[in-house]
């Protein structure tokens, strides 16, 4: 598609199109109506033609349009975009050329006219926007193609309006309303005289994943640094959320320093893990990774289990738990130093003994709950990560294996107590970072080797971990877990060696044969789930 721009002055929303090319859309010509418009020189640089067509004193606008007109006949064309043009257009100029699109900095139909800032500042309202909508002889009016909404906040002035409504809202819905055109999803009903009456947009839809996202979210606090000393941060709440989060958690140790960026991530880690347990469970995260896991009758003997995978590693972490926190519990947690424990609540005698630490952050979503944690309490259906110039937004993996999505693929038969150990691995491992390998035994940790470019050194990592690092257990006789198919035969002889006697893992390589005859000459049982647990953030 081909795009002639009308620019009143700087043109900056049709030098961004330029830029951008949405939809694959190009500009190919750029009037002004002034000599020393600063586009023109924008879209030479560009290579872009550009002429100037200014209104002489005493003409008229049809002979000065009828003059524009002219200049664009010399260049291909499917759609005009006017731009700061600020002059309505007559019926003869509209009736000449196919569709004429103009950007106008308010939600139309609010706050029309050449002052829509002063009129959006004076008027007091908190929300403001950007409205494409195809242009008619009337100001301001003709169906909308598309709006982007910004905030205005207390202390705005025009310039600072003009800027965010520029920069945050005309710069997304101009080129979206273009590649919806480019795409052909835009269909402009008119009636008996051709004038355009009103639009569809095929493309514009809703649904799990829909065509555009608005978010709002509330500045919760503002942070000392991000996660390092020389970056901004700030943490940012979703009050529309009802899922117990550490955004929403109040802090039950008064004093105690604010959380830092690391720990509002690591703390987040912590509670998605402890989440996927029905039964009591500690966990204990650091940079985001388990440095251990464990679920157990008591919620005192889960996190003994959890620490003792790597207690050196877990010095300085994060420790979740899905259970009110006890005063026994509370003991263990500080007999080494933690940064945060977050709970659904807390007895008096545990926050006794943890508030005697006087920066440790304790953490309470207890208030959303029934005092306990687990799967059923994963309300939040998307995930999303973002990325420079745009979002990536998923699905949450809020999976859970049974014993019936296990096929057994080697001439040995798992126990039932090592099923139980590779459905509790796989639920750990889907927080471990990629490549992710666990060792466990029981339902507790041994080992983790996580985020590793190899599997087979993640799986050597895990191992020595488990050997070095675990306390009153080991790899021996354990089951080792794989978030993804094991590529060759190698990772599964290297658990074996570390004497592990039960495999998990997806399948799905084309060396899936070599890798269950590698198990089977070692004597081990092996499943496959058909599914991946991937984790990349």
């Amino acid at each position: 598609m081909k795009i002639a721009g009308i620019a009143g002055n700087r043109g900056r929303n049709l030098l961004h199109i330029a830029d951008i090319s949405p939809g694959g859309a190009e500009l190919s010509v750029v009037v002004a109506n002034k000599e020393n418009a600063p586009v023109l020189d924008a879209a030479a640089e560009r290579d872009i033609p550009a002429v100037a067509v200014e209104r002489a004193e005493g003409e008229s606008r049809a002979d000065h349009e009828a003059s524009i007109l002219e200049a664009l006949a010399d260049h291909e064309f499917d759609l005009v975009c006017l731009d700061g043009f600020m002059r309505v257009l007559t019926p003869e100029f509209l009736d000449s050329v196919e569709t004429v699109l103009n950007v106008h900095p308010s939600l139309l139909p609010a706050f029309p006219g050449a002052d829509a800032h002063g009129q959006v500042v004076d008027s007091g309202v908190r929300t403001t926007g950007a409205t494409i909508h195809v242009a008619t002889e009337a100001v301001d009016e003709g169906p909308i193609v598309t709006q982007e909404s910004v905030p205005v906040f207390e202390d705005d002035d025009e310039d600072s309006l003009k800027e965010r409504v520029l920069h945050e809202a005309e710069f997304e819905a101009y080129p979206r309303a273009i590649r919806w055109f480019a795409e052909g999803a835009v269909d402009i009903e008119r009636d008996e005289q051709g004038r355009p009456v009103d639009v569809t947009v095929d493309a514009d839809t809703g649904g799990d994943l829909p065509a555009r996202r608005t978010i709002s979210n509330r500045r919760e606090d503002s942070l000392r640094y991000g996660e390092n000393p020389h970056q901004d941060a700030a943490v940012y709440a979703a009050d529309a959320s009802e899922e117990p989060s550490v955004v929403h958690a109040p802090q039950r140790n008064e004093g105690a320093k604010a959380l830092s960026y690391n720990n509002y991530n690591d703390a987040d880690g912590a509670l998605n893990l402890i989440k996927e347990f029905e039964e009591p469970a500690a966990a204990v995260i650091k940079h985001t990774n388990p440095a251990g896991c464990a679920t157990a009758d008591t919620l005192a003997d889960a996190y003994r289990d959890a620490l003792a995978t790597d207690a050196k590693s877990a010095f300085g972490g994060i420790v979740a738990l899905n259970r009110e926190c006890d005063a026994e519990t509370a003991t263990e947690i500080v007999d080494s130093f933690k940064e945060v424990v977050v709970a659904p609540g807390y007895t008096d005698d545990a926050l006794d003994v943890l508030t005697e630490k006087k920066n440790l952050r304790v953490l309470d979503v207890g208030g959303r709950t029934d005092g306990t944690l687990g799967p059923e309490d994963r309300t939040e259906r998307f995930t999303e990560k973002a990325l420079v110039g745009g979002r990536l937004v998923q699905e949450r993996d809020r999976s859970t294996l049974t014993r019936e999505d296990l096929e057994v693929v080697t001439e040995r038969e798992p126990t039932d107590e090592q099923i139980e150990s590779m459905l509790f691995a796989w639920k750990v491992l889907k927080h471990v970072k990629s490549n992710g390998i666990l060792i466990a035994s029981g339902t507790e940790t041994v080992g983790v080797g996580m985020g590793q470019v190899s599997r087979v050194d993640a799986v050597t990592l895990a191992a020595m971990k488990a050997e070095k690092d675990a306390e009153g257990k080991s790899a021996e006789g354990a089951v080792v877990a794989s978030d993804a198919f094991f590529p060759f035969p190698d990772a599964v002889e290297e658990a074996a060696e570390a004497g592990v006697e039960a495999v998990i893992q997806p399948g799905g390589s084309v060396n899936d044969d070599d890798v269950i005859e590698a198990a089977n000459d070692l004597g081990l049982a092996m499943v496959m789930t058909g599914q991946r647990a991937f984790r990349h953030d």
